[in-house]
């Protein structure tokens, strides 16, 4: 893991997070960040479409649906994003043959959206109790004017700033799964945003610990 800047000041907006929420998909989560608010549904293993069948693993599928209208190019971008993310972390090899769903809806975007998809993501296919082989969470970073590293910008942060980056970080090694970025920026400045969103991984991550024993905790 590579070093923080000590100008890069790594603070978040509140999380919050509940799993279980809907009874028809085999696992479910609602995340939230400040004003962001995501919720997944996830089904399968389940029976897969001859002409989507994959031989010797598990075929995934990933909608979003935007909060008001039909989706666009930009949720077809996302849904690439954040299946590559899963693909990466989850065993699909022990269910060849078979389809995974992932189906996210926005409920509200106040800036780090796609970062809010992939927590209420990895949430969700922690509740379905599918096979991984890490967890992963999103981060999003954002260069302001003046070359400050905003992490988890609001829409109004985002809309001022002059690059936007997202990172999916694994849980086991804090390494970059996937990444999506926008706008002009150096390699130094990508470096930096890279170890500041792995510092940033580790609170999301124990907020993870956190929510999963006090739900369990409960149960018992």
């Amino acid at each position: 893991m590579m070093e923080v800047c000590g100008s890069s000041n790594v603070t978040m907006r509140e999380f919050g997070c509940e799993q279980s929420l809907l009874s028809r998909p085999d696992g479910s989560a609602s995340f939230i960040q400040g004003d962001t608010s995501v919720l997944a549904g996830v089904y399968g293993p389940a029976e897969v479409k001859v002409s989507k069948e994959i031989y010797d693993r598990a075929t995934l599928e990933v909608l979003i649906q935007p909060k008001v209208g039909l989706p666009s190019v930009r949720e077809r971008s996302q849904e690439q994003c954040v299946r590559e993310t899963c693909e990466a972390s989850l065993l699909l090899s022990l269910h060849p043959r078979s389809s995974l769903t992932l189906i996210l809806q926005v409920l509200h975007d106040d800036g780090s959206l796609l970062s809010c998809s992939l927590n209420a993501a990895c949430m969700a296919l922690m509740d379905a109790g599918l096979p991984m082989s890490c967890l992963f969470c999103g981060v999003t970073c954002a260069i302001d004017a003046d070359g400050q590293i905003i992490t988890d910008p609001t829409a109004a942060e985002e809309k001022e700033s002059r690059a936007l980056m997202t990172f999916a970080i694994d849980s086991k090694e804090c390494r970059v799964l996937t990444s999506v970025t926008k706008g002009s920026f150096s390699v130094n400045e990508l470096q930096q945003c890279i170890a500041v969103s792995q510092k940033a991984s580790q609170k999301i991550f124990q907020f993870y610990r956190d929510s999963v024993s006090r739900r369990y905790s409960k149960n018992l």
